[in-house]
């Protein structure tokens, strides 16, 4: 499905709760994942602890489709629970899949959810199943949760801390035992988790919008390398040997994948977009009638662009908000007629008219090509694209959905090239240090590893295809 494939897909949502009280902690993650939603809308899973047992539910689909039908209200009351959405990376599109992993171990009952991407998968799990380990999914987050349980020794705390030595890659981790919730996020932070907090619970989440749901107080971001816990005598603190002196938050959290009104290591995703559209009107200027938004992640950035620009804000393409990444396409004909039921164009607002269609980033291509021409087929007069990132040019091996060069319309296109090929009448991007510094605010830095090579991890440790196209 070319228009799905042509987005950039982060890997997941997580989210937990500690509460000192007994009480329907499960509706409260719910709403932590209804907030997190845009992370993943393939499948959905939430864990309840009460006694000495975890009781789960998850299944595929949107949360509020896999809770529906009094799914939500079977699950018990409790004080601890943590949950998940899911967009896979590693591992199939089944149910088997779906988080949090639940299983009895040395610590008892435990369940994990992770959102990230490991590079030594293989590696690990190959050690464990020659340890006699036995997987049940095809998951690196169960070999996670496999190593924690083979390194605790019965001590949760210790399992993870022993775990996290083997572990490369990106990850955030909410764990939950009966008595514990356990908040890990990677040596580079890689990935955001946040803590907030009510009168009565303690709440972890990957953004802050979630927080926000739940009427819960920000109180801090997970540091990079940090291990908190969260029991009856409070949260502690504890961190991994050898944290790397530079965090490497993946910049796309700030371009595309966090909701625009969430806080990331101290600033704000909103902030971040509108000036990345103000700067591509600094930069790459163009006379025009109107400035629009591939909508809906867009549209920040290109109210920027306008405000900068002095050019209006006038919408050109109107989301069908009810077709999902999982739309089904039979047959040929339809796969082709697919953008036609997502998106359509504003015919009174573009005819005759120089538009300019701002978005976040360019993958295959697919996608704009056929926004073009459909602003064209509605009578726009002229269309040129800014794009609010530097040109995709390589593979992301950490939790974005871009496993191969062959998937990029930018490892074997310059921005001219890239143009003629869209049939636009201009494209520009924002360089690095443009984009970099949209983010100048934030209290962390940045892997920039899709636009040019750098990885916090070699990519030669981790399988990718090197097909260019001339």
């Amino acid at each position: 499905m070319d228009e799905i494939q042509d987005e950039i897909h982060e890997e997941c949502g997580v989210f937990g709760v500690f509460s000192h009280e007994n009480r329907d902690v499960a509706h409260t993650v719910y709403y932590g994942l209804y907030a997190l939603q845009h992370r993943g809308q393939e499948s959905a899973g939430i864990a309840v602890a009460f006694a000495d047992k975890i009781t789960y539910f998850k299944g595929m689909g949107l949360a509020a489709d896999v809770f529906a039908h009094g799914n939500l209200d079977e699950l018990p009351e409790g004080d601890i629970a943590i949950g998940h959405v899911r967009y896979s990376t590693t591992g199939a599109s089944q149910l088997l899949n779906a988080q949090p992993v639940v299983f009895t171990g040395k610590c008892g009952k435990m369940a994990v959810a992770h959102n990230g991407n490991l590079i030594n998968t293989k590696e690990l799990r190959d050690g464990l199943i020659a340890n006699n380990a036995v997987f049940q999914t095809t998951i690196d987050s169960e070999v996670i949760a496999i190593m924690i349980n083979s390194l605790s020794d019965g001590d949760i705390v210790k399992g993870v801390k022993e775990a996290c030595k083997y572990l490369k890659g990106s990850y955030a981790l909410v764990i939950m035992t009966a008595e514990k919730l356990i908040a890990v996020r990677d040596p580079y932070g890689i990935r955001p988790l946040c803590i907030g907090t009510t009168e009565s619970d303690v709440i972890v989440a990957s953004e802050t919008c979630a927080l926000d749901a739940v009427s819960a107080n920000f109180l801090r971001d997970v540091k990079p390398g940090e291990i908190v816990v969260i029991d009856d005598g409070g949260i502690q603190s504890y961190f991994m040997d050898n944290i790397p002196e530079k965090p490497k938050m993946c910049i796309f959290e700030y371009v595309y994948f966090a909701r625009h009104d969430s806080v990331l290591d101290g600033f704000s995703v909103y902030e971040a977009r509108k000036e990345a559209g103000k700067l591509l009107a600094k930069h790459y200027p163009v006379e025009a009638d109107l400035v629009s938004g591939v909508p809906d992640s867009a549209n920040v950035a290109a109210r920027g662009y306008a405000e900068e620009s002095g050019i209006p804000f006038v919408e050109a393409l109107a989301k069908n908000r009810y077709v999902g990444r999982t739309f089904i396409q039979p047959d040929q004909r339809q796969r082709e007629n697919s953008l036609n039921v997502k998106m359509n164009a504003l015919r009174s607002n573009v005819r005759d008219k120089r538009v300019i269609i701002i978005d976040d980033s360019i993958v295959r291509g697919t996608t704009m090509r056929k926004i073009v021409k459909m602003l064209r087929d509605a009578g726009a007069r002229e269309v040129h694209i800014r794009i609010c990132s530097p040109i995709i040019k390589h593979p992301c091996h950490l939790g974005i959905d871009i496993q191969t060069y062959s998937q990029l319309i930018g490892a074997y296109k310059n921005e001219e090239q890239i143009c003629k090929s869209l049939g636009a009448d201009s494209v520009r991007y924002l360089s690095i240090d443009q984009l970099v510094s949209t983010c100048s605010g934030a209290n962390t830095g940045f892997c920039l590893g899709c636009f040019n090579g750098d990885y916090p991890y070699p990519l030669e440790s981790y399988e990718t295809d090197k097909l260019k196209f001339e």
